[in-house]
C-alpha cells in the first residue's frame, strides 16, 4: 500500500503538470476565453493548491470512484469495464498461446542444445523479439487482409479490424477477428518466455538430481517432467507474472492498430485527448495489477523452490 501510494502521487504530479493540465481537452477550444478557464478552474477545483487537490482526488478513489471521463462522457469505472472483455478476450488468448508453444519450445531447445532444432528456436526467438509490433501487425494485415491468401482452389481474407462484423454473437466471426491481432501480441510473448525456459532448463539438465534420476532407470519424459520442470520454471515465474498486468491493461499498439475495443486503446484514445481522469484511473489499477504480481510471484517461488520458506 505505501508503494502504492507514492506511485499514485507521482503519476498525478506528472498528469497534472504536463501542458494544459486537466483542463486539456477544454483549452482545444478555439473560442475560450480567459475568463471561461478561471471559470473551469474554479468548478473543478484546479485553484487549489496540488496537495489538496490530490487528497481530495484520493477520497474519491478510496470510495471507489476514479472520476468522469471527458472523453467518453461517462465515469471512468464503466469506461473501464465496458472494454475490459474485449481486451481479456485478445490478451487471455494469446497469454494461453504464448504460454503453451514459448515453454513447450524452450524445453526442447534445452533437451537437445545446439541441435538444429535449438538453432531454429533461438533464430525465430530474436526474430521475435526484435521484430518492431506494428510494423509486424500492418505487415500481416496486408498479406492476410488486404491480399488475401489462395489455396486449394480457394480465396479468402482475414478481418483487418475490430471485434466482429455484426453487432450479433458469431463464434466463428470472432475467432477470425481474433487471429491477427493474437499472431501479433503472441510473437514477443513466445520468444521471451522460450529464450528463458531454455536457458533455466539448460541449467537443470545438468544438475546432479538429474543425473541420479536417469540412473535410476526412469525414463527421459519423467526426468524432464517430474524432476527438470519445476525447478526450471522458477524464473520463468518472474518474467510471466510481469507479463500478467497486460493480460488486464491491455496491448496498446496492438489494439490500437486492429481497432480492437479494448482497455489498450482506450488509454490510447485518452492519451490524445489527454482524459485526466480516465489516464489517471487506467495508470492506477496497472500500477496495482504490477505489485501485485509481483507480489504473486514472490508466493510462487515458495511453491516451486523448497529452499525458500517465508517466515
Amino acid at each position: 500500500m505505501p508503494l502504492l501510494l507514492l506511485i499514485s502521487i507521482i503519476l498525478y504530479w506528472i498528469l497534472s503538470n504536463a501542458p494544459g493540465g486537466p483542463l486539456a481537452p477544454y483549452l482545444q477550444n478555439p473560442h475560450i476565453t480567459a475568463a471561461d478557464i478561471e471559470r473551469l478552474k474554479h468548478n473543478f477545483g484546479l485553484d487549489q493548491p496540488l496537495p489538496i487537490r490530490y487528497l481530495r482526488w484520493l477520497g474519491m478513489v478510496a470510495r471507489g470512484d476514479l472520476g468522469y471521463s471527458t472523453s467518453n462522457s461517462e465515469t471512468v469505472v464503466q469506461a473501464i469495464l465496458e472494454r475490459l472483455p474485449a481486451t481479456l478476450l485478445l490478451t487471455g488468448t494469446s497469454f494461453a498461446l504464448s504460454l503453451l508453444i514459448g515453454v513447450s519450445i524452450g524445453i526442447f531447445a534445452a533437451v537437445k542444445p545446439y541441435s538444429p532444432l535449438d538453432y531454429t528456436v533461438t533464430t525465430l526467438a530474436f526474430f521475435g523479439q526484435s521484430m518492431p509490433v506494428f510494423w509486424f501487425a500492418l505487415m500481416l494485415q496486408l498479406a492476410f487482409a488486404v491480399t488475401g491468401v489462395t489455396a486449394f482452389g480457394y480465396h479468402f481474407a482475414l478481418p483487418s479490424a475490430g471485434i466482429s462484423s455484426t453487432d450479433e454473437f458469431d463464434f466463428g466471426d470472432r475467432i477470425e477477428h481474433l487471429i491477427l491481432p493474437t499472431i501479433v501480441l503472441s510473437l514477443v510473448y513466445i520468444a521471451t518466455w522460450s529464450r528463458f525456459t531454455r536457458s533455466s532448463m539448460l541449467e537443470v539438465v545438468r544438475t546432479d538430481y538429474m543425473r541420479t534420476a536417469a540412473a535410476k532407470g526412469l525414463d527421459k519424459l519423467t526426468i524432464i517432467l517430474r524432476h527438470g520442470l519445476k525447478n526450471a520454471l522458477i524464473p520463468v515465474v518472474t518474467v510471466v507474472a510481469l507479463s500478467l498486468p497486460g493480460l488486464f491493461a491491455g496491448a496498446v499498439i496492438t489494439e490500437t492498430i486492429f481497432a480492437w475495443p479494448g482497455m489498450g486503446r482506450l488509454f490510447f484514445n485518452a492519451l490524445g485527448q489527454f482524459d485526466f481522469s480516465l489516464l489517471m484511473g487506467y495508470l492506477l489499477i496497472v500500477s496495482f495489477l504490477v505489485v501485485f504480481f509481483n507480489l504473486l510471484a514472490d508466493v510462487a517461488y515458495a511453491w516451486l523452490d523448497p529452499r525458500v520458506k517465508y517466515d
